[in-house]
């Protein structure tokens, strides 16, 4: 009887191991067989500033906000794993204990008390998109988690649950949730910060703390969870900003900085990429602001775009396309610093440089300044009036229009734009026809950036350079557009022109434009390590009456260079050949510029004539004003009506007299030497 008892109890051994064996073996097949989903998780595409902060991210192709993920405070890590998975190093993928204490509590209780998911089989849920409310589901899931287990490390789990958890709308991922919601890298968290991280991929949606502010103040507390780990998270969420959370999470991430040449990087990068740019955030973020109060009292379709680089290395370290992102009324999303606009009168400090380099003039040669044709074009001054002989450096200092002509017909236009092209700028010409005389009083299209680059080639005395916001392309360009000493002696000129009202003198170099029409307001300007630029206009183009560049563009300029800091680096000293000297004592060839074909007019002086309004002329003002036009004469010149002094001290030949009528007029006007001519004239409302 012993031995058949011994015997059976052998035998009841062998097949309760035998079952035990099969069952074994049965569930590792199911488990081995398990299809596994790919498990490359697509993140977005980072733009990174030179300290590493993100300047611009873009979602995923489905619209996700998911980026790669980066260092994390290691006490949410562990307090996210004691409160969703206190086992999670343990087990291999499903918690048995967790299953076993859950069905005992829904059977003592009568309704779920505590899930049972542990870490894993939420990284299957969320790997395969899957839900969890039915039993099959539940078992997919516990399979996939088991399959996981075998071909990951806990580590690379928990890497995919950082990744993939939601946190509300189109938020996934800790790093991507701790950006839009607090404003900063997940490396390091408060404790309620932390709470709300935890608590939120439980009920994304409900506790979003943008729609639902009260929804997340509990935070993440010990038995609440999916798998019901006692221990929670570290305190109760208060969301940032005074128990607000950003209003739009997801713009936080999209509007780091406006559309500009890194949108540009992006299309270039693969998918994914974590691109490293050499932009200085806080330098970006000031001038961002000042692009947005440099246009908060102009015409609504007035736009801005700046730029700020380093001339020593050629990185740009701000850019600012567009005055806001979201601005369809301006074209915020138009990259305004790559448009090819007319530079107006900002290329004159190159015709200047390559005049002294070729020996056709000096800063202290004299030039004419007065009525002049090269063939039919007949150019005027930008008052229309005329100074005569004059310096060299006072005609660039005024900017006038005559001198730097009849220097480029001189020289030759293809002269300027073979020194822009060095200096890596791409320029068009209208209707791609020849270069004429025109270019250099700013006929032809060019963008903001390469005009920069050039700029930043004359600050560096003629030696070109690349500028990128791109870590690594930036660097010196080969070739030289002009000799350092032409180079200097233009930089001293733009050091001393006056500047705008409140600002110190003798700082930078600056040169300002106003194209045709008033369609550009410009201003160009560099000290001894940076090089900026400021264009304000629309961005289509439309005329922006009374817009110029030195009210409009310059006193941005110099409040960007106010923004890299309080010390302006020190402009570089005359080269050793520089040829300092007086009028007088300068060689015979350039005490005077004499232009080769320029036909100058005999002005015969006499006194002022009035041209317009004709004698006993009717004229319908509209409240407008009056037109009044002379020649001759010399200025400056005194307009009288009726015998009061009505404008003093004009010096152009064309002005608007502030009369509307109605009535009987004694228009007079006197010149500088106290010649006269008269009007009777009648005006009309």
């Amino acid at each position: 009887m012993t031995l058949r008892l011994r015997a059976a109890g052998f035998f009841a051994a062998a097949l309760l191991l035998t079952t035990a064996a099969g069952l074994r073996d049965g569930l590792d097949r199911w488990v081995s067989t398990a299809p596994l989903p790919p498990l490359a998780v697509e993140v977005g595409t980072e733009v990174l500033a030179r300290d590493g902060t993100i300047l611009r991210a873009f979602p995923v192709a489905d619209g996700r906000w998911r980026l790669a993920p980066g260092p994390v405070d290691p006490a949410y890590l562990e307090d996210l794993v004691a409160y969703e998975d206190g086992r999670f190093y343990r087990h291999s993928g499903v918690d048995g204990f967790a299953v076993l204490r859950a069905g005992a509590q829904m059977l003592w209780n009568g309704h779920v008390v505590s899930g049972a998911s542990t870490l894993t089989m939420q990284v299957a849920r969320l790997l395969e998109d899957g839900t969890t409310g039915r039993l099959d589901g539940k078992l997919r899931q516990a399979r996939l988690a088991l399959a996981l287990e075998r071909h990951l490390t806990k580590p690379q789990i928990l890497d995919l649950y950082l990744r993939l958890a939601p946190f509300g709308g189109n938020v996934e991922g800790l790093r991507a949730a701790s950006l839009a919601w607090f404003g900063k890298e997940p490396r390091r968290l408060s404790p309620a910060e932390a709470a709300l991280l935890i608590a939120l991929p439980q009920s994304p949606e409900s506790r979003r703390p943008d729609r639902f502010p009260q929804g997340g103040q509990g935070g993440a507390r010990p038995g609440s969870g999916s798998s019901g780990r006692q221990g929670g998270a570290r305190g109760r969420c208060r969301p940032r900003r005074q128990g607000r959370a950003d209003p739009d999470p997801a713009a936080r991430l999209s509007r780091a900085c406006p559309a500009s040449d890194r949108t540009a990087l992006r299309r270039r990068a693969p998918r994914g990429a974590r691109i490293e740019t050499t932009i200085e955030p806080s330098l970006q973020r000031a001038a961002e602001a000042l692009a947005a109060r440099a246009v908060s009292g102009q015409a609504w379709q007035v736009s801005v775009a700046l730029l700020v680089a380093d001339h020593r290395t050629g990185e740009i370290l701000a850019s600012v396309g567009g005055a806001a992102w979201t601005d369809a009324k301006r074209a915020g999303f138009v990259d305004l610093t790559q448009a090819l606009r007319s530079p107006g009168s900002t290329l004159k400090p190159f015709v200047y440089a390559l005049a002294f380099d070729d020996g056709l003039a000096h800063p202290e040669t004299l030039i004419e300044d007065r009525p002049v044709a090269f063939g039919p074009w007949r150019p005027q001054n930008f008052d229309r009036s005329f100074r005569g002989t004059l310096p060299v450096r006072q005609a660039l200092s005024l900017s006038l229009n005559i001198p730097v002509v009849s220097l480029t017909e001189a020289l030759g236009p293809e002269r300027l734009l073979s020194a822009l092209r060095k200096a890596g700028a791409k320029v068009l010409l209208p209707n791609d026809a020849p270069p004429g005389l025109a270019v250099s009083l700013g006929g032809l299209g060019i963008s903001l950036q390469d005009l920069v680059q050039a700029y930043a080639a004359l600050a560096r005395l003629g030696h070109p350079l690349r500028l990128s916001a791109e870590a690594g392309k930036a660097g010196p360009r080969d070739g030289q557009l002009f000799g350092p000493v032409a180079a200097w002696q233009v930089t001293d000129i733009l050091s001393r022109i006056p500047p705008p009202p409140g600002a110190a003198p003798n700082r930078i170099a600056f040169k300002t434009g106003t194209s045709y029409g008033h369609r550009d307001a410009l201003a160009v300007g560099f000290d001894g390590a940076h090089v900026a630029g400021v264009w304000m206009g629309r961005a289509d183009g439309t005329p922006v009456p009374g817009a110029f560049g030195g009210e409009l563009a310059a006193p941005v300029l110099f409040e960007l260079f106010g923004r890299i800091g309080e010390t302006r680096a020190p402009l570089p000293p005359p080269p050793p050949a520089t040829l300092i000297l007086p009028n007088a004592r300068l060689p015979q060839p350039l005490q005077r510029f004499r232009p080769r074909d320029a036909a100058f007019e005999t002005v015969v002086e006499g006194a002022p004539e009035v041209t317009f309004p004709p004698e006993g002329a009717e004229i319908e003002t509209a409240g407008q004003g009056l037109t009044v036009k002379l020649r001759g004469g010399q200025p400056p010149f005194t307009w009288l009506a009726n015998g009061a002094p009505l404008l003093v001290g004009s010096r152009t030949r064309e002005t608007v007299l502030a009369l509307t009528g109605p009535g009987f007029v004694s228009l007079t006007v006197l010149d500088a030497k106290g010649r006269s001519d008269h009007r009777q004239i009648v005006l009309k409302p």
